[in-house]
C-alpha cells in the first residue's frame, strides 16, 4: 500500500511513512496510490473490529492485522459508550451520530486515540523519538494531549490561538501535567497556528533536527480512522441511502466520508453537506469555484473558525483527475495572490462528487441551539447546531435518512450553551476533576521564529 503526494514531487511512501510524516516533503498531502475496496460493515460487528478491518486495508504490510486489531481494541476501550459512535434519532428521518463519548468529549478522540496507539507501535519498532506538532482550533489539541500525554517515544507540541478556544477545550490540553507536552498559546487565529506548523514541515533542516511529525487532519491516518464511523452508521441503518451533514472547518471529517464511499463502505451512495459557520471559504469554493483568503472571524463555533480548509486539497486532487501539476499550480497561486479559481474542469467534477457546502450565521447558530432544545430536550454544542441548522434546509425525504455528526458534547461550551438556551451544561463526572488541575501553557506572539526556537529547545 503506497501513498503519493497531491503535489507530485515527493517519493511514494508506505503507511508508516505517510502516518509519521504528516505532510509530504513537497508540501502536499498524502493520499493512497489507489483506493482499496473494503467490505461494508455489518450491523453486529463491534466498532473496534470494523476499525481494524478498515485501517488494515490502508496500512497494508506496515502493521500486521492481529496487531491492528489489538491496537484498535485498546484505543476504543476508553470510550464511555460501547458503540463508540452511536446513532440517536432526533426526529422523523433525522439522526445524530454522537461522536463525543471519548476521553475529551469530541470527535477528534475517535481518530486520535488509535493514532496514539499506532505511533507508539511504529516508533517502538524503529527505536525513534518524534516531535508531534499540531495546530488546533479547539478539539484537536485536547484529543492529542489525551492520546500522547506520557508517551515514551513522542514529544507533543500544541499550538492554539490565545483566547479563541473555549475554556473547557483549553483545559483538556493544558492540564495533563505530562512533561512530554508543550502547549503554546499564540496571539493570532487558527490559520496563524496552522501556517506555522506547515512552514516548519517545509523547512527540511528544522523538521529533521526535531524529528517533526503532525496529527492535524492533514495526517492521512486521521482521515482513515474517521472513515470508520461512516461505515458503522451505514450498517446501523441497513445500508440505505443516507445524507450526512458534517460541521466543517478543515474539512477532514467530511473528506473521511468521501473516502469511505470511494472504498465501498457506503453502499447506499454518497451525499455529504459540509456545514460551515461565518468563516465560509469552503462554501464559497463549492458554490463559486474560487478560493479566497480572508482573516478568520470569531464565532460561537470556534473549532470551525478556519479560513483555509486544508483537506480541500485532497478533494481537488481527485476532481482534477489526480493532476498533481494542476494542484501544485493552484496552491502556488493561492499562496502568492491570496485567491485563485480552481481549474474549470475540476469545478465541473466537483459538483458531481456528492459533496456540497453551505454556511450558517452566528445568530442562527444560537437560535438553533435553543430550537433544538425545545424540540428534543437535548443540549447540543454550537458546532453540532450549525449542522442541524443545515439539515433543516434540506428537502424532506422518506427515502433518505439524514445524519448530523454531533462533533462535541455541549458541556465543552458551557458559556455558549448558557447564552443560547439559559441552561447549564456541567462537565460529566468522569471529567469534572479537570477544573481542579493547574493549567500549563506558554503565550507567544504570532512570531514563527520565536515559536520554532521554543520547540527546538523542547525537543532537546
Amino acid at each position: 500500500m503506497k501513498y503519493i503526494s497531491t503535489r507530485g514531487q515527493a517519493e511514494p511512501v508506505d503507511f508508516a511513512g505517510a502516518c509519521l510524516a504528516g505532510l509530504a516533503t513537497d508540501g502536499g498531502l498524502y493520499v493512497p496510490e489507489s483506493w482499496p475496496q473494503i467490505a461494508p460493515a455489518t450491523p453486529g460487528e463491534p466498532y473496534a473490529e470494523t476499525a481494524a478491518r478498515i485501517l488494515s486495508a490502508f496500512a497494508g504490510d506496515a502493521i500486521p492485522t492481529d496487531v491492528m486489531r489489538r491496537l484498535c481494541t485498546q484505543a476504543y476501550d476508553r470510550f464511555a459508550h460501547r458503540s463508540v459512535a452511536p446513532l440517536t434519532q432526533a426526529g422523523p428521518g433525522l439522526w445524530l451520530m454522537e461522536l463525543h463519548h471519548g476521553p475529551t468529549l469530541a470527535f477528534k478522540d475517535v481518530a486520535m486515540q488509535i493514532i496514539g496507539q499506532i505511533y507508539d507501535y511504529l516508533l517502538g519498532l524503529s527505536g525513534q523519538r518524534m516531535t508531534v506538532t499540531c495546530a488546533t482550533s479547539g478539539d484537536t489539541g485536547g484529543a492529542a494531549a489525551g492520546a500522547f500525554a506520557g508517551a515514551e517515544n513522542v514529544r507533543l507540541v500544541i499550538l492554539h490561538p490565545h483566547e479563541r478556544v473555549s475554556p473547557v477545550q483549553r483545559l483538556f490540553m493544558t492540564t495533563t501535567g505530562a512533561e512530554n507536552v508543550l502547549n503554546i498559546s499564540v496571539d493570532g487565529d487558527f490559520d496563524d497556528c496552522q501556517s506555522m506548523v506547515k512552514s516548519m514541515f517545509a523547512d527540511k533542516a528544522f523538521s529533521a533536527s526535531v524529528g517533526l511529525s503532525g496529527v492535524n487532519s492533514i495526517n492521512w491516518a486521521r482521515i482513515a480512522a474517521q472513515s470508520v464511523y461512516y461505515a458503522t452508521a451505514s450498517a446501523q441503518l441497513g445500508h440505505r441511502p443516507l445524507r450526512f451533514v458534517v460541521p466543517s472547518g478543515n474539512m477532514g471529517d467530511a473528506l473521511a466520508g468521501y473516502v469511505a464511499a470511494r472504498c465501498g463502505l457506503l453502499p447506499g451512495g454518497l451525499e455529504i453537506h459540509c456545514a460551515v459557520n461565518e468563516n465560509d471559504t469552503l462554501a464559497r469554493v463549492f458554490n463559486t469555484g474560487k478560493m479566497t483568503r480572508q482573516a478568520a472571524v470569531a464565532t460561537p463555533s470556534p473549532a470551525m473558525d478556519i479560513s483555509v480548509p486544508s483537506n480541500f486539497e485532497r478533494l481537488l486532487f481527485e476532481v482534477t483527475g489526480r493532476d498533481a501539476d494542476a494542484v501544485r499550480r493552484t496552491y502556488e497561486t493561492y499562496a502568492q495572490q491570496g485567491e485563485v479559481d480552481i481549474p474549470e474542469a475540476a469545478r465541473a467534477r466537483l459538483s458531481c462528487t456528492g459533496l456540497s457546502a453551505a454556511s450558517v450565521g452566528n445568530a442562527d447558530t444560537l437560535a438553533e441551539m435553543e430550537r433544538f432544545r425545545q424540540e428534543t430536550g437535548w443540549l447540543i454544542c454550537p458546532h453540532t447546531a450549525v449542522g442541524t441548522q443545515i439539515a433543516r434546509r434540506l428537502k424532506p425525504s422518506d427515502a433518505v435518512a439524514t445524519i448530523v455528526l454531533a462533533t462535541a458534547a455541549a458541556t465543552k461550551f458551557p458559556e455558549t450553551v448558557k447564552e443560547a438556551t439559559g441552561e447549564d451544561a456541567p462537565l460529566p463526572s468522569r471529567c469534572a476533576e479537570l477544573v481542579d488541575r493547574g493549567e500549563v501553557f506558554e503565550r507567544f506572539a504570532s512570531d514563527p521564529a520565536a515559536v520554532r526556537a521554543r520547540i527546538a529547545a523542547f525537543a532537546g
